[in-house]
């Protein structure tokens, strides 16, 4: 009997793994003058449980975040933030950071690497340089950033 291949969530670490990146690159977003007013919670921990559960059933761990949030819809979850390319490049370089953090394989690397660049430039919304942070009104309630869950993969 053949077993079946492991996803790339089980073949990078699972859980553990996604917990480390998302860790790693909020530590940097927290610092960040451009990126940390995108997330109205003065806690990051709400953004860091949805990119975690988004990251996970992306790379084929549990669907948890779909069963709690639906679809991920990044576009559509993203477009009340300026998200310009300044901010892109600032979640790039903090998702850089904590890439490199969990020392994949080479494998691994590129190809996390190559999705979360994609998903990174999906989300550029204008090329303004100025209106950071939530547009008039406000984030809905209970709803966080989401691929840059600051998300730019702000959160799913």
């Amino acid at each position: 009997m053949t077993d079946a291949p492991l996803s790339f969530y089980d073949e990078i670490g699972g859980h553990d793994a996604f917990v480390r990146l998302v860790d790693s690159f909020y530590r940097g977003v927290a610092q960040d003058d451009v990126l940390r007013p995108m997330y109205p919670e003065e806690d990051l921990g709400p953004a860091k449980e949805r990119l975690t559960g988004f990251l996970e059933q992306y790379w084929g761990g549990p669907t948890t975040y779909s069963e709690q949030r639906g679809h991920p819809r990044l576009r559509m979850r993203h477009a009340p933030f300026h998200v310009n390319p300044d901010a892109r490049d600032r979640w790039l370089a903090h998702m850089r950071a904590a890439v490199d953090e969990l020392q994949l394989s080479p494998l691994h690397e590129a190809t996390l690497w190559d999705y979360l660049q994609r998903a990174a430039h999906a989300m550029v919304n204008t090329f303004e340089p100025t209106g950071i942070g939530p547009a008039s009104g406000g984030r809905e309630a209970g709803s966080g950033p989401s691929l840059p869950h600051t998300a730019l993969p702000p959160s799913p």
